[in-house]
């Protein structure tokens, strides 16, 4: 029984009342999984409710879960939706869903109901199911409205759509998740099929262009609605000019021409804009300031960024469960565990957040702290890094890399924010060189270095680490920056300096194949870096490469070398070292004629260094003199010599590095 495609009523609702009638939602893909659980989820609790961020499809899902037809006896279906233009407030939310009830059914001679319940019983008798779509700016009535009518209904049904959960004890929480982006081995990703799906619509796309499908879903995180608006663009644009200017952010996305959708879905602007309206001030200013981060942060990194924005101790934390909570944020990390919770914002609610933060004339301070807390993570990872933590150094880097990649990347063209960029890659040595990263970390060197006095100390020491991570693949630039280096060292006596500089020359030698001015550079490097000297690699590092250089003329003195590696205060903590150092031992036996010992040795050293830090750099130079060692070639061809140290990591023909 019941009424298909009541008109809407009035008061900013639209009620239906439908017995099921069959079929799914039209258009719907990618969501089969979904459908059943939500089916399943109708069909054991009294109350569900569908959460998710805006525009990833919970209508849609909800409209198709109520109307796949299933055996037996089935509940009639009333949808309320909540429309745009209407301003909620503390009004009687059921009182007018009753009264559009009664006006939409319009039965003769029945008196107006006083409460919804009595609407609803004289509407449908029997098992009801209640849809209440979209209900986020009445969320509060929502709430009372549903634990109302369960306790006065025992036959009813509830289903919600929202972004947050109403947070009531029976509720059954659905989260919908944007459509997966990665391909399979064959076929489209779900989030390409509803693109495919949508595209052929308004243009065609080419067997070619399956890779800038792929890129457009990546850029759009898989949220259905931008999938949909971006799809339509296909009418004025080919997929790789999609491509090319989702890359610089996705807000312009608009529904072309007009259409029936509601306001908020004509756009990914529109949609992210209503639920900025509904935020309180101070959760906006905490969305803006969120906006300068690349990455994942922590709400320590939150609190610090924000805070020039005049919000006190407790916005921030407040403010990220809310935006949580409303999808605008992720949360990553299991609740209670050790690990601090890292956070990261949807990449649409990022671009959003950027042009409220410009209008807001907030981008400078907001951005000058954000590079502030970079350099900060920076400096906290070469300590740990120096004091034996070494992992935790690694894992640290790699949480903080797309705002670190970030800033050192802006700042070649923001000559203020050059000496905080430098200090950063300075900061990270050890990453660009143990994880063969030397191409990423001169790169960004080579240009910083031009935005700052050529003479200063500080230049200076980026002239030593890049002219070192330069070394393998450019010998002549090297040169000329590590000679600039060690005038600028000599002058403002840093020793650590002039011993690093000597150690980036010992690598220049030996890789052209001159080993006993490789040896005389690495053994001043060594007797010339103090202890514990920051910034650099240490003593201990020199000593293991001038053991390597060693075993080529002198395989006694270079065990000499390599046992006095090990017995420096830094093999305590500094698994690199150690693995480097172990690697020159190893292959020391080998030229002795020890290659059983050689070959357990080098085993023993592999196992510790995968045990204690993901260092590929160390792992590739063991394994590769393993593998010689176990198959009785030389560890090194001739005119090929090889050593511990910074190198370019392979690229694969897209320009990616290869893994």
């Amino acid at each position: 029984m019941g009424l298909a495609n009541v008109p809407r009523a009035g008061h900013g609702y639209e009620v239906r009342t439908t017995d099921h009638p069959g079929g799914s939602s039209p258009g719907l893909v990618g969501r089969e999984a979904e459908t059943a659980a939500l089916r399943a989820a109708l069909a054991a609790h009294r109350l569900v409710t569908v959460t998710g961020a805006a525009g990833v499809g919970k209508s849609r899902l909800a409209l198709a879960a109520v109307a796949v037809p299933e055996a037996g006896p089935r509940p009639a279906v009333i949808r309320v939706r909540w429309h745009d233009g209407v301003p909620a407030g503390p009004w009687a939310f059921a009182a007018r869903i009753a009264r559009a009830l009664d006006a939409a059914t319009e039965v003769p001679g029945r008196t107006a109901s006083p409460d919804l319940a009595t609407a609803v019983r004289s509407v449908i008798g029997g098992e009801l199911l209640l849809v209440l779509d979209d209900v986020d700016p009445v969320h509060a009535d929502c709430t009372r409205l549903a634990q109302s009518l369960l306790m006065s209904l025992p036959d009813l049904r509830v289903l919600v759509t929202a972004r947050r959960p109403l947070g009531l004890g029976a509720e059954h929480v659905l989260r919908l998740g944007p459509l997966p982006t990665d391909p399979p081995a064959a076929g489209l990703s779900p989030a390409a099929a509803l693109f495919h799906a949508r595209a052929l619509r308004h243009g065609r796309i080419a067997p070619g262009d399956r890779h800038a499908v792929d890129r457009v879903c990546a850029l759009v995180e898989g949220v259905p609605l931008a999938l949909e608006l971006a799809a339509a663009q296909l009418e004025h644009t080919s997929v790789n000019g999609l491509v090319a200017r989702l890359a610089h952010g996705q807000c312009w996305l608009t529904a072309p021409g007009p259409g029936t959708a509601v306001q908020r879905h004509r756009s990914v602007r529109a949609s992210l804009g209503a639920v900025h309206t509904l935020c309180a001030p101070a959760v906006r200013a905490v969305w803006r300031g969120l906006s300068v981060f690349a990455g994942s942060f922590t709400e320590q990194a939150a609190s610090f960024v924000c805070e020039s924005t005049g919000l006190t101790a407790e916005d921030v934390p407040r403010a990220l469960a809310e935006l949580t909570a409303n999808g605008v944020l992720d949360r990553q990390g299991e609740h209670g565990a050790v690990c601090e919770p890292r956070y990261q914002l949807a990449r649409a609610a990022r671009d959003f957040g950027t042009e409220r933060l410009a209008a807001a004339g907030e981008a400078p301070a907001l951005e000058e702290r954000h590079a502030r807390h970079c350099r900060s993570v920076a400096a906290v990872a070469e300590t740990l890094w120096n004091t034996g933590l070494q992992q935790q150094a690694v894992r640290l880097v790699h949480d903080e890399l797309p705002d670190l990649e970030d800033l050192l990347g802006r700042a070649a063209h923001r000559p203020d924010r050059a000496d905080i960029a430098l200090e950063t890659a300075l900061h990270l040595w050890f990453w660009w060189v143990t994880r063969q990263r030397a191409r990423d970390g001169a790169g960004h060197l080579l240009a910083l270095l031009p935005l700052l006095p050529a003479d200063s100390h500080q230049a200076a020491r980026g002239q030593w680490l890049a002219g070192w991570l330069t070394a393998g693949a450019d010998p002549v630039t090297a040169r000329a920056l590590l000679d600039r280096a060690w005038t600028t060292a000599v002058l403002t006596g840093d020793d650590a300096l002039v011993g690093r500089v000597a150690h980036a020359h010992g690598t220049l030698a030996w890789r052209r194949g001159d080993l006993l001015a490789a040896a005389g550079h690495y053994r001043h490097a060594a007797d010339t870096v103090p202890d514990h000297a920051p910034g650099g690699p240490t003593r201990m590092v020199s000593l293991a490469a001038l053991a390597v250089v060693q075993s080529h003329f002198a395989p006694a003195r270079a065990s000499r070398t390599a046992r006095r590696a090990l017995a420096q205060p830094s093999a305590c903590h500094d698994t690199w070292a150690v693995a480097l150092a172990q690697y020159a031992r190893a292959l020391t036996d080998h030229r002795s004629g020890r290659t059983a010992r050689a070959r357990h040795r080098a085993r023993r050293a592999l196992s510790q260094l995968a045990a204690r830090l993901d260092a590929p750099q160390a792992h590739s130079a063991l394994s590769r003199l393993l593998d010689h060692l176990e198959s009785g070639s030389s560890p090194f061809p001739p005119g090929r010599p090889r050593l511990p140290g910074p190198r370019a990591e392979p690229r694969t023909p897209t320009g990616r590095p290869a893994r």
